[in-house]
């Protein structure tokens, strides 16, 4: 049996731009080791299953693999799946729901779709869960890490820290954009710092953006794997979690992220303290790129 794929480029209104997804779709009859066969083989940072919702109240039961493992939430999975999904129902002739909610590991994600001529414009998610946050990390170690001087982590807002609205990883916050890109992962220095409370990549973000007009925050966020992901929303909205909650109020930051590995992306965070903890999320584009099918991994 063969499975149609689509892939697009997510946090970008350009082809070869943002964060590559490959999704699959109608992936019913797939098993988990046979999902993280075909994950490795696309080797994007993240690949999403479409499979028929458990409650038939939801929009469908999305699965989403890394290339070495399966993660209960991601943001750009979602905006990307959501765009193709919407685009897939318009084009069989369906009408596109305003909002669809995905069933994941990490709970319900409920995305608002943004329609127009002659497609989805946008997509923005409510992360599964409010602002988790855990342990705290030396400066030492996570400059050593980051292969950067300590004075390059600035922990006056926040010391380096490690949090999640679904999905979990260390926050550190930079003194400088030149720092930011100076930014490289060590492999030893992750060894020795993570994991750690579940943590297994640092997401390293500054505010100083003045040379680069029309965002209040550049991010880079560096696996275990040693890879860097070009725009990851996961770890934007807990981000942007963690700095309404210290200023204590709704907050919406433009992030770029991608940039420093020709992969611009931006995206478009919110979190907003409530009264049952901090709630945040993403919005962003996604463009198709290619299609086609595939066929079943065999089994181990």
């Amino acid at each position: 049996m063969r499975y149609r794929y689509v892939t697009a480029d997510v946090f970008t209104n350009r082809a070869y731009g943002g964060n590559p997804l490959a999704v699959v779709l109608d992936a019913q009859g797939l098993t988990a080791a046979q999902m993280q066969r075909i994950a490795r083989e696309f080797n994007y940072s993240e690949t999403s299953f479409v499979l028929p919702a458990r409650d038939p109240a939801h929009t469908a039961w999305v699965r989403i693999f890394t290339p070495d493992r399966e993660v209960p939430f991601a943001g750009h999975p979602n905006v990307g799946t959501a765009i193709v999904l919407a685009r897939e129902w318009r084009a069989a002739g369906r009408p596109v729901p305003e909002t669809l909610v995905f069933e994941e590991e990490a709970g319900l994600v409920r995305i608002a779709l943004k329609t127009g001529e002659p497609a989805v414009q946008r997509a923005e998610l409510t992360a599964p869960r409010p602002l988790e946050r855990a342990g705290v990390a030396a400066v030492d170690a996570v400059a050593r890490a980051l292969t950067l001087d300590p004075a390059d982590i600035d922990a006056s807002t926040h010391p380096p820290q490690v949090v999640s609205v679904g999905l979990t990883f260390l926050v550190v916050q930079l003194a400088s954009r030149d720092a930011l890109r100076r930014a490289a992962p060590d492999a030893q220095g992750y060894a020795a710092l993570l994991p750690l409370d579940g943590a297994k990549s640092i997401y390293a973000y500054t505010t100083d953006t003045a040379a680069e007009p029309g965002t209040d925050v550049q991010a880079r966020m560096f696996t275990g794997r040693m890879t860097e992901d070009p725009a990851t929303g996961s770890a934007t909205a807990a981000a942007t979690a963690l700095r309404a909650a210290l200023r204590g109020g709704m907050l919406r930051l433009r992030v770029g992220q991608g940039v420093d590995m020709g992969r611009a992306s931006l995206l478009f965070a919110h979190a907003e303290p409530r009264a049952d903890g901090v709630w945040a999320g993403v919005a962003g584009e996604a463009v198709v790129v290619m299609e086609g099918t595939l066929p079943a991994p065999a089994q181990a």
